[in-house]
Order: C-alpha cells, then sequence, then structure tokens
C-alpha cells in the first residue's frame, strides 16, 4: 500500500477559525444548575456543621444589640443652644489664647516670613495674607495684654530746657563724681 506523505498545506475549508461566544445571563444560569445537579450527597466537611450554624443564629437573635456598645453615654443631659443662635456662636468663636497659638504655629506664615527674611519678594496675594495675619497676631497680643510697643527712647527721656533752675543745678552739682578722670 502507498503512504501518503501528510503535507503543510491549507486544506480547502482553510484554516480553523474560532469564535469566542459571550456568555448571557440564561447560560451562565444553565451552567450554574447543570453543575449542581451533578453533585449528589452532601456538602464535605463536619457532618455537625449545619447544626452549629443553626444555634449562632438563635443566639445572635437572642442577643442585646447594645451589649458591647462603646459609644459613651450622657448622665447629665446639657441644654445645647440652637444652632443658629447668638450663643451657639460665641461658644463656636475661639478664645484668643488658642486663636493666636493657631497662629504662631500656622506652617504656612512661617514659611513666608522665613522667605521675607531671606529677601524673597512675595506676590501681593501672598504679601496681603501675611499683612493680615500679622495684624491679627498683633491685636490678640494687646487684646492678652501681651504687646509691648516699640517707643523710640528720644521721647522717653524728657527734653531738657535750656534754662535750668537753680534746684537743678544744685542736684546735679552734688550728684557729679569727682573722682573720675
Amino acid at each position: 500500500m502507498t503512504r501518503k506523505k501528510k503535507a503543510r498545506k491549507v486544506g480547502s475549508e482553510g484554516p480553523a477559525q474560532y469564535s469566542e461566544k459571550s456568555l448571557t445571563k440564561e447560560d451562565i444560569a444553565a451552567l450554574a444548575r447543570k453543575r449542581k445537579s451533578k453533585r449528589k450527597g452532601l456538602k464535605s466537611g463536619s457532618r455537625h456543621s449545619e447544626g452549629k450554624t443553626a444555634q449562632q443564629r438563635q443566639a445572635q437573635a437572642q442577643r442585646d444589640p447594645r451589649l458591647g456598645s462603646k459609644k459613651p453615654i450622657q448622665l447629665v443631659v446639657e441644654a445645647k443652644p440652637h444652632p443658629k443662635s447668638a450663643e451657639a456662636k460665641k461658644a463656636r468663636r475661639l478664645s484668643a489664647e488658642q486663636e493666636l497659638e493657631m497662629l504662631e504655629n500656622d506652617a504656612q506664615l512661617n514659611v513666608l516670613l522665613d522667605r521675607i527674611e531671606n529677601g524673597d519678594s512675595l506676590g501681593a496675594g501672598l504679601q496681603q495674607y501675611v499683612d493680615e495675619k500679622l495684624d491679627r497676631i498683633e491685636v490678640l497680643m494687646k487684646q492678652l495684654g501681651l504687646f509691648e510697643e516699640d517707643e523710640p527712647e528720644a521721647e522717653e527721656a524728657p527734653k531738657k530746657n535750656k534754662r535750668r533752675g537753680d534746684d537743678d543745678l544744685l542736684a546735679e552739682f552734688e550728684n557729679f563724681k569727682f573722682d573720675q578722670e
């Protein structure tokens, strides 16, 4: 019998073509039913597992839902002012010390002040921001009594008149130290 050598040529039908078909919901449901019908018997695992789940469900239904709550309970009910009233606005407003501390710890303000000290020029918006914050700090410090105005020394010392009285001259003469050379 003669032997035919296999050829690597494409047949008359052409190369095999595969088409992927997407599964519809109905097909998926049918496959699930088929898998379920193939299985017979009980699930693998402990024989007593089903009884435990029923007992756990029963125990959960009987348990008090408040048990183990971490929410704090107020013993004394305090009357809170209406959110839109003036009292509520006063309560929300920070005290002067807290606001001053917040402004002193403001990271953005500190960075901008460092840039000013280094000689960098800020834009109009940033300069306005810095000025507003520094003015607010000054107002708060005056309010708390921490602000000390820098007074020139010339204004502190009273101006001496050219014409001094006899008493002033005598007091100056008595206080003068002759030991100094």
